[in-house]
């Protein structure tokens, strides 16, 4: 079932399918009304004679305007939507493409505009009048001028949804948003129950009670993006076995890489294997369903764009720091998942590569610390952000790895930072924690 809710997110993260989803609605619309314009007879007295077409002239008239104007603004809502992902690829990064094709508001607007032009097309194809019979569809003819009135509106929307999305603070806030809710909902995913002390496992004698031990390779070249882990620990169960794996989602595979270990008593057949790389999703491109990583890179790609000599930004880069920082202080507070993963028995069925604190530091601060040597500013910055995140940090090897940040960032502003002022400013700060 989750494997299905993935297959289900990824689809509606594409550009194609809300605006597939209301052409149809506009269709099946546009023979309803039709229908009802058949079966029913509409006044055209009182308020009725300024809402209400009674001649085929001005039918046609109005659907024609009506059509040809959504078919053209459609055109032009086309053009400045690549015209914004252009600007946003070159200037912040071609990964936050994906970003941007999951505004609903773009998918809506475009939509709006074909499927009212295919609307009014259905219903002009429907007005008549032949020797002895006139049909007029009133109602529908009513319905196309509202449609168009609600898609101007929605014009005026979306020019100013493009003007902002495509800001660099909106784009790093959207991405901090999206990181924070991932961090809290989706990770850690768990799979099955973990073991309450790992040190106290004994994973090795635990091994050691499968006399066959069967690599698992991947058929496919790709990034990891999916692993079903509750059906994978189903899987070792009924079987009765343990697997280990190699890589977590994010990771990049090679065909005929070993993807992880089946540690069995019995021979593995083919049929075994092959339900056990079913629980795998490789694609193309990474995800960020079960990669907190992914974010992450985004949040760093801006960054280290801001901080190349081309551009020479340190606000956006700051910004991103900030940004980061938020989500890595709730992340210092938590205990990160065991990767021993045991079922209802208290049997160890999966050993998943579990991601820690400190590799999420790295991934965060890595590259703009190598990227900020030169700027003084966000060199204080990052320092800044070391401390906030220490004094969240509850956990001794956390704060380790923080230290281990404030002596690399301390070290790139001894080698960077030319004015001594400056540079005693980082050292003064450094100082609040105790470097060992």
């Amino acid at each position: 079932m989750k494997k299905l809710l993935f297959f289900w997110n990824e689809l509606m993260a594409t550009f194609w399918l809300i605006p597939v989803l209301i052409i149809l609605l506009s269709i099946f619309l546009a023979i309803g009304f039709v229908y009802i314009d058949q079966t029913v007879t509409f006044s055209q007295e009182g308020l009725g004679r300024f809402f209400f077409v009674n001649s085929t002239d001005s039918a046609r008239s109005i659907l024609s305007t009506i059509s040809g104007a959504m078919i053209g603004v459609a055109g032009t809502v086309f053009s400045v939507t690549l015209v914004a992902l252009t600007l946003a690829s070159s200037q912040l990064g071609p990964r936050l493409i994906k970003n941007f094709m999951y505004i609903r508001l773009n998918q809506i607007v475009l939509g709006s505009y074909i499927s009212t032009y295919l609307y009014c097309l259905i219903v002009l194809n429907s007005v008549q009048e032949t020797d002895g019979f006139t049909f007029i569809p009133s109602l529908s003819i009513f319905l196309a001028i509202i449609a168009a009135i609600v898609n101007i509106i929605l014009l005026i929307v979306f020019i100013h949804q493009i003007a902002i999305s495509i800001q660099a603070d909106r784009v790093i806030s959207d991405i901090a948003v999206s990181m924070s809710k991932q961090v809290r909902v989706l990770f850690p995913e768990k799979m099955g129950d973990e073991a309450d002390h790992d040190k106290d496992l004994p994973v090795d004698t635990i091994k050691s009670q499968y006399a066959i031990i069967v690599s698992v390779k991947s058929t496919q070249s790709g990034y990891l993006q999916y692993i079903d882990g509750e059906s994978l620990l189903h899987l070792m169960t009924n079987f009765n076995t343990l697997f280990e794996l190699n890589y977590r989602p994010g990771d990049f595979i090679v065909e005929g890489i070993e993807i992880g270990k089946l540690y069995t008593n019995e021979k593995a057949e083919k049929n075994t294997l092959e339900k056990i790389l079913s629980q795998f999703v490789i694609g193309k491109t990474k995800t960020s369903q079960q990669d907190i990583e992914f974010p992450i890179h985004q949040m760093v790609e801006i960054a280290a764009r801001a901080l190349s000599p081309g551009v020479n930004d340190p606000y956006t880069a700051i910004a991103c720091i900030d940004n980061l920082t938020t989500t890595i202080c709730y992340l210092a507070q938590i205990e990160f998942p065991s990767k021993y993963r045991i079922d209802d028995k208290r049997e160890l069925r999966v050993i998943a590569n579990a991601l820690d604190f400190e590799g999420v530091l790295d991934a965060a601060f890595n590259q703009i610390r190598q990227f900020s040597a030169g700027s003084t500013a966000v060199i204080i910055r990052l320092m800044e952000a070391l401390l906030i995140i220490h004094g969240f940090a509850t956990i001794e090897s956390d704060k380790k790895a923080i230290v281990k940040h404030v002596k690399m960032t301390l070290n790139v502003g001894k080698e960077s930072i030319i004015e001594k002022n400056d540079l005693e400013d980082l050292i003064a700060r450094s100082k609040r924690i105790r470097i060992k």
